[in-house]
């Protein structure tokens, strides 16, 4: 209990003396995929990011299963001032999915798991007033991803024949657009 109690002093002392946004990726809001971040400063050129984005489609076709959900925390060092200008950053993050891979979008497979990723972004925050912001970006990375291969034509089993999980690792582009931003204090 008392580490809970100074977890929860630390972090409101932190909140208490920074800048913190709240944030909506406007490009994924378009294609009804939901995108929130919450970006807090941890130190002189350093914000922390936490990202939650998350695909509900059963399908874009009626076929092909588009659903997900990614957790991304991320460390951003700004080069100039904070919430202003230029930044890199580096991140974990996990996801689970049940979706079909862009190799297999010609074929009656799918795949239903889970993976992590390591990766960098890439961006540029400006200021459109003193209680919005505009943040463009990109990401990418590695991503291991765990999963079992299913058939979404009704084929009964699995199309691969591994015993336990199959794996997958490559490096993709995986994030990016404009997330509008809102400065709670």
């Amino acid at each position: 209990m008392k580490n809970l109690f100074a977890l929860i002093v630390l972090l409101f002392s932190i909140q208490s003396q920074s800048q913190t946004y709240i944030k909506a990726n406007a490009a994924t809001a378009l294609v009804a995929i939901p995108d929130i971040a919450v970006e807090t400063s941890i130190g002189k050129n350093l914000t922390l990011n936490v990202d939650l984005m998350a695909s509900f489609w059963e399908s874009f076709n009626g076929n092909n299963p588009m659903k997900f959900a990614t957790f991304t925390p991320e460390v951003r060092y700004h080069f100039n001032e904070k919430f202003n200008g230029f930044y890199f950053g580096g991140h974990m993050g996990a996801d689970i999915y049940e979706i079909q891979k862009w190799n297999y979008w010609d074929t009656n497979k799918y795949e239903k798991g889970f993976g992590f990723r390591l990766g960098a972004t890439i961006g540029y925050e400006k200021k459109v007033s003193d209680k919005f912001m505009l943040d463009f970006f990109v990401s990418g990375g590695w991503h291991q991803g765990f999963y079992h291969g299913h058939y979404n034509d009704g084929t009964p089993g699995r199309y691969e024949p591994t015993v336990n999980w199959n794996k997958s690792g490559e490096w993709l582009p995986y994030g990016g657009g404009v997330m509008i931003s809102y400065k709670l204090n």
